[in-house]
């Protein structure tokens, strides 16, 4: 049955991984508004091209056994689908999609090709999660922001360190990476916000994914949403995450016609642990002996956790 249906719909799901990467060497914080429309720009490009590539293997090999009748028959590309989404939402479009459909290369030119050739993809671009083959490619995964400048992952081989080689290479310039600079990107969970001698332009820049409002990511992923003909695995990472805040984000997504979303991420209990203040002293990990003692006098921490099939530092796994 999988052959059969692959063999009649030929889809594929072409992504991208290393989206933050882009933006270091941009020097783009993703909190920005140039971030957002890079996300634009560089997500119509992998469409329209890819778009394209499928109406060439069309007029060499023919079109998918299912074409007839799909939007791509019928000159819908998934820019107009928003048109179909205002619709579907009793004709509200003005304010329930609220999402910006400029665009910068030739569409009308793209139509024409498939009116006359059709496509040999029902679909063509899928953003998949990527994290294990980032970390092996040595990239940030998939459209993710960062999740920390300094971390350990763990994987069925073991445990690995993970730097942040762009903040190493600005540091060593203005003479801050040092021994102490580690010791404070472990204490501070690869987080530089607490660190006072780092500029205030390379914490904006590196700012890791729970100081990245959540807001930044559904306008990005609403962005690149209305160019691609699937969906995009985008997480949601919030810190401090409240009954407002969820709400907001979420309305937010769905004013911008986003598909889905992926994950919801925040922070987990043992961040709150760690921050816990004591007699103005940050605690520490306590030993086996100690372990009673320390539980008993940390802050109680929520019982709700977040499953992330595709993280191996996933907390309700553990």
């Amino acid at each position: 049955k999988a052959r059969d249906s692959n063999l009649r719909h030929r889809p594929v799901g072409l992504g991208v991984m290393g989206f933050q990467d882009c933006l270091y060497q941009l020097r783009l914080p993703y909190a920005s508004a140039e971030a957002v429309e890079f996300a634009d720009r560089s997500m119509e490009a992998v469409c329209f091209h890819a778009y394209w590539a499928s109406t060439e293997l069309a007029a060499e090999r023919g079109r998918y056994g299912s074409f007839g009748g799909s939007l791509w028959a019928r000159g819908i590309l998934p820019l107009d689908t928003l048109d179909l989404l205002a619709a579907e939402r009793n004709g509200e479009g003005a304010d329930y999609v609220q999402v910006d459909r400029s665009a910068t290369l030739d569409w009308d030119a793209l139509r024409e090709r498939i009116r006359a050739h059709g496509m040999r993809n029902s679909n063509c671009v899928a953003i998949a999660p990527t994290a294990t083959i980032g970390n092996i490619v040595g990239v940030e995964a998939s459209i993710e922001p960062n999740f920390g400048n300094l971390a350990v992952k763990s994987n069925l081989s073991g445990e690995f360190t993970v730097v942040n080689e762009y903040l190493v290479r600005d540091l060593e310039a203005l003479g801050l990476w040092d021994d102490v600079m580690v010791m404070d990107l472990k204490h501070f969970d690869g987080s530089l916000r607490p660190i006072d001698r780092v500029p205030d332009e390379l914490k904006r820049l590196y700012a890791t994914a729970f100081e990245v409002e959540p807001q930044w990511l559904v306008e990005a992923g609403s962005r690149r949403q209305k160019w691609i003909d699937q969906a995009q695995s985008l997480n949601i990472y919030m810190a401090g995450a409240s009954g407002r805040k969820l709400d907001e984000t979420y309305k937010l997504a769905w004013e911008r016609g986003l598909k889905t979303t992926y994950y919801l991420r925040t922070t987990s209990a043992t961040y709150s642990e760690k921050s816990t203040v004591a007699a103005g002293k940050l605690n520490a990990v306590p030993t086996h002996d100690a372990a009673p003692a320390a539980a008993a006098s940390a802050e109680p921490a929520s019982d709700i956790k977040f499953c992330s099939i595709d993280n191996p530092d996933c907390e309700a796994c553990q």
